[in-house]
């Protein structure tokens, strides 16, 4: 059965989420002098991801599949720098304190876990929805890519993040996440 393009539209809530329309807020444990130039300068972030995993248990010739695990995959968000590199310096810190270069000495993780939240706002500025990331941690900070022939660009760098858990909370919250 076919539907008109009448009857697509009238399903689709609001003309759709807008993918520009979001903010990320990430609070360093180790270097916050930055924290508040995050929800200006990312320039690119992404709704986490979750996977439910699969226990194949063998039945007479034949796999029963059984939910398994949940995990949460990588997160990772694109900078905008800034000539200060403020944020660049709090995330070199904080990478730094994890695990330094020359001694290789670690922080607890109580000391460097933290949280971090995006939150995407409807066309109106409502809070549509909000993920938190709980035990957070930076795992690898991109190269900024430097060449004589780049004009006009402001240079970017990437983060990228593990954590433990995510959830979801305020505005349209679906299901609950707990």
């Amino acid at each position: 059965m076919a539907f008109s393009i009448n009857e697509f539209k009238s399903q689709l809530v609001g003309g759709g989420a807008r993918a520009s329309l979001f903010q990320v807020q990430i609070t360093n444990p180790i270097l916050g002098a930055a924290d508040f130039k995050i929800p200006f300068m990312i320039k690119a972030a992404a709704i986490p991801e979750s996977t439910t995993g699969v226990i194949p248990v063998p039945y007479f010739g034949r796999f029963i599949k059984y939910a398994g695990d949940r995990t949460f995959g990588s997160w990772a968000v694109t900078v905008i720098n800034d000539e200060d590199f403020a944020i660049r310096n709090a995330m070199e810190a904080w990478s730094n304190a994890i695990n330094t270069h020359i001694t290789n000495f670690r922080t607890a993780p109580a000391d460097y876990k933290a949280q971090a939240q995006v939150t995407q706002y409807g066309k109106d500025g409502s809070v549509l929805r909000e993920y938190t990331f709980e035990g957070l941690f930076p795992t690898q900070i991109s190269t900024i890519e430097l060449g004589w022939a780049t004009t006009d660009t402001i240079e970017e760098f990437g983060v990228t993040f593990e954590y433990d858990l995510w959830r979801i909370s305020g505005g349209i919250t679906g299901n609950s996440t707990t």
